[in-house]
């Protein structure tokens, strides 16, 4: 099965090997006999988000957020309208911020993001880093132990009643106090973990794949695999975050 994959913006996003989830998917896609078709959108790019079955956004600095907010946020509506309609999303650190409403700045000015996920983000006082350990919730029941790497200054704000990715266990999570850690929308993701995030949850990977295969037209189901070397890389995760203890 062909699977349609927008990479939003690779040339300002990619942030501590981000462009690294994109390799995951590839290869576990293709180890299960599908391809991965990557399509690169810089600003001004044209888009049709309702052609593609994943959309993925990475991290990046304040500067190169600047930079391609605006873009972001004219695609706004159309990419929200394509994840109501089930394509499936990834979206880490300054991609996760500006999927949201914007980002407000200590000295009060405000950066406008795409309204695709119900949050908001201000700047905070004090960088949040380290490992962070969270129980993910997928929906239908299904909860996943997630590990990955923060490092962020912005506090995200979930709107009441929104979804979180997950409920943190260790680390800080969206803004070190509410216990929460990232957004879902559907199949849409938002998340400050890097690292990149999925070489060390390959579960957290099949589940994005199986929601493009679902969206592509085909049976989202996948073939397990070892995963011995990823379990091994999450464990690891996992480990660093328990040792820094809860938030």
């Amino acid at each position: 099965m062909r699977i349609a994959v927008a990479h939003l913006y690779p040339d300002y996003l990619n942030i501590y090997a981000d462009r690294g989830n994109i390799a995951v998917l590839t290869r576990r896609a293709a180890l299960r006999g599908h391809a991965l078709h990557v399509t690169g959108v810089e600003p001004g790019d044209p888009l049709d988000p309702s052609a593609f079955d994943l959309l993925y956004v990475g991290g990046g600095q304040d500067r190169e957020q600047a930079l391609i907010a605006p873009d972001l946020a004219r695609r706004g509506p159309a990419i929200a309208a394509a994840v109501q309609a089930g394509t499936a999303a990834l979206a880490v650190c300054g991609g996760y911020q500006l999927l949201g409403r914007g980002y407000r700045g200590r000295d009060g000015s405000w950066m406008p993001g795409a309204g695709v996920l119900p949050l908001e983000t201000v700047a905070g006082e004090q960088r949040l880093i380290g490992d962070v350990l969270l129980e993910a919730d997928l929906g239908g029941g299904v909860t996943i132990p997630v590990a990955g790497f923060e490092n962020h200054a912005g506090r995200t704000l979930l709107d009441r009643g929104a979804t979180p990715l997950g409920r943190v266990l260790a680390g800080h999570g969206n803004d070190g106090t509410s216990g929460f850690e990232g957004c879902r929308v559907g199949s849409a993701i938002g998340t400050y973990l890097h690292g990149p995030l999925l070489p060390r949850n390959p579960e957290l990977a099949d589940w994005l794949l199986c929601r493009a295969l679902e969206h592509a037209g085909a049976p989202g189901e996948l073939e397990p695999l070892s995963d011995e070397l990823e379990r091994l890389a999450h464990a690891v995760s996992a480990g660093r975050a328990r040792s820094r203890g809860g938030r």
